[in-house]
């Protein structure tokens, strides 16, 4: 399939049927049940969407897939939970603008327990599984987004990010994760995590395609800032990599212009971020019977409600400092990478035991928090490797610096 721009131009022409591109997301669907990534696949409203379809709008035709915590007028709104059996009365805002620019829902895609986890394996219809190894994990939350755009179910699909839920699925899939400014995507009709620290994002095949979607579902127009000086972090933590990811990443950093940089303080950072992120999600679960939800996801929001409230003031002022200081530095380089995650996709037995637990969440999160911290747009690519796929994280001050870093970031590394 070609690129959103292409594809949407060719229903605007006539050239292409938004009723073939439906069916032909649909087949693929179908085809790709074992990875559990669809988890309600709206075939008969898809259908009539397509046959409808006034052949207008930025994403004319353009089949997407919905992250399930996300509200889409009819369809279950159940967040990945046995405790919730709903129907979703209206569409999120992002979704309505979906459906303005001509995109066609055709169902909603897989994720961790309200979102709350990032290895993608707790929910009511059990774990999504990664389109190049079923045996491993996808990451999370946006699990069934990073899933159905590596298996070429859609060329589109909407997910959120509280501490790096579209770029850690997107990094072990394989494909573009761009998780844009605080804000820029409208979080009105999803269920909430934290909302210091929610984003909307999108998961593309290409930064050209995760760049035209934004535009498309904010009505801007993407500048192409000049791209010399890619700041390359230095902070041991961030580089605890597995042999697989370090090959990739010191092949890819060696081809790129770069200048050592310090990011702030992980640690504080990385505990900025959980003391934030805790006692709003456990506000967020408040009253609710927690009885029916994930073992790991009751005990996450259990440790949630033990922060104290000292703690969580004096998260929001250390937010404050640790955000002046990133803007800073993205005002020194023109972008800041790292690798996305510390290891390549994990199996996802790898979580049958606690402690097994514990080392594959913090291989996942370690690196992608910071950037929902500072609100930073944050865009993960993957890099080349003969293994499992590898992702490249970049931050930077805005979006269009964002993804101008990272087009040339992939066009220096031939992705």
């Amino acid at each position: 399939m070609s690129g959103l721009a292409e594809v949407a131009e060719a229903v605007r022409t006539g050239r292409l049927d938004p009723v073939v591109l439906v069916e032909e997301a649909l087949r693929r669907a179908e085809e790709s049940q074992h990875l559990n990534a669809v988890v309600h696949l709206d075939a008969d409203g898809a259908r009539k969407a397509a046959a409808e379809h006034p052949r207008t709008g930025a994403l004319a035709g353009v089949p997407v897939l919905v992250k399930e915590i996300i509200e889409v007028e009819g369809l279950p709104y159940r967040c990945g939970s046995a405790a919730m059996d709903g129907i979703a009365r209206r569409d999120a805002e992002v979704v309505a603008r979906l459906r303005a620019a001509g995109a066609i829902v055709i169902g909603l895609s897989h994720t961790h327990e309200f979102a709350y986890g990032c290895t993608g394996t707790s929910n009511r219809v059990g774990p999504c599984r990664n389109p190049h190894d079923p045996t491993r994990m996808t990451g999370g939350s946006s699990s069934g987004a990073g899933a159905a755009v590596a298996a070429g179910i859609v060329p589109l699909a909407i997910g959120t990010d509280t501490a790096g839920s579209v770029r850690i699925p997107a990094a072990l899939c394989g494909v573009v994760g761009f998780k844009p400014s605080y804000g820029t995507l409208p979080a009105d009709g999803v269920f909430p995590l934290a909302q210091s620290l929610d984003h909307v994002g999108v998961l593309t095949t290409t930064v050209d395609d995760a760049a035209y979607a934004v535009a498309a579902l904010t009505g801007s127009t993407a500048n192409q800032p000049v791209v010399e000086e890619l700041g390359v972090v230095v902070n041991e933590e961030y580089l605890d990599l597995t042999p697989d990811v370090e090959a990739a990443w010191t092949h890819a950093i060696r081809r790129l212009p770069t200048v050592d940089v310090r990011l702030p303080d992980w640690a504080e950072s990385f505990h900025t971020a959980a003391d934030l992120q805790g006692p709003e999600a456990a506000a967020n679960h408040a009253g609710r019977a927690t009885d029916r939800y994930q073992p790991d996801v009751r005990e996450r929001l259990r440790d949630a409600a033990a922060v104290p409230r000292y703690r969580y003031d004096a998260a929001r002022t250390k937010a404050a400092e640790i955000t002046k200081t990133m803007t800073d530095l993205l005002h020194q380089v023109d972008a800041v990478i790292t690798p996305t995650v510390l290891t390549p996709a994990p199996p996802i037995d790898a979580i049958d035991d606690p402690d097994g637990a514990r080392v594959v969440r913090a291989q996942l999160l370690t690196n992608t928090r910071l950037a929902n911290l500072t609100r930073h747009p944050a865009i993960t690519i993957p890099i080349p490797t003969p293994g499992l796929p590898v992702g490249l994280q970049v931050i930077a001050r805005d979006n269009d610096q964002a993804l101008a870093a990272a087009d040339l970031i992939s066009s220096r590394l031939e992705v």
